[in-house]
């Protein structure tokens, strides 16, 4: 099982609407069974909460599912037990780094890194930009290239 997570502040914008947009994206390539997703945030703001209602509503534009997405907080337990973790900038990013621990095994990458030629390298917080179409543009495409990238690596 190929374990992923996607991280950002307050889980409640940018990283469940990845976990949505790559589970979906999965489904469609018929992976559902090799492919355990989930998100989180660093922060401990929303615990319990559903996503943000523009997460919701661009998710349900887009016709992707988002039941059973709740904001956690991410643990050192989660950077042992997945695999990729996906954070949605740099200040996450340095934050996962601080809490990995020596046993973090997972591969910690920003996403936006996985579209090398964009000149834009952190996911924009649509919680203070209120812009989440430029978020979904900039997930989807990500998600895209880090599931070829997964493929690559550990379903050939």
């Amino acid at each position: 099982m190929i374990k992923v997570l996607f991280v950002c502040l307050g889980n409640i914008c940018r990283s469940p609407m990845a976990e949505a947009i790559f589970r979906q994206k999965v489904k469609e390539a018929g992976l559902e069974d090799k492919f355990s997703i989930d998100s989180a945030g660093t922060g401990n703001w929303h615990i319990g909460n559903r996503p943000h209602e523009g997460t919701l509503q661009i998710l349900k534009d887009k016709n992707i599912d988002s039941a059973n997405i709740t904001a956690r907080q991410v643990s050192s337990e989660d950077l042992k037990e997945f695999d990729y973790i996906i954070a949605m900038d740099a200040e996450n990013l340095g934050n996962l780094h601080r809490i990995k621990g020596r046993e973090a095994s997972g591969e910690i990458r920003r996403l936006l890194d996985f579209i090398p030629e964009s000149e834009v390298v952190d996911v924009p917080d649509p919680y203070f930009t209120g812009n989440f179409e430029e978020v979904y543009d900039l997930v989807e495409e990500a998600c895209n290239e880090l599931l070829t990238y997964i493929r690559k690596k550990e379903l050939q």
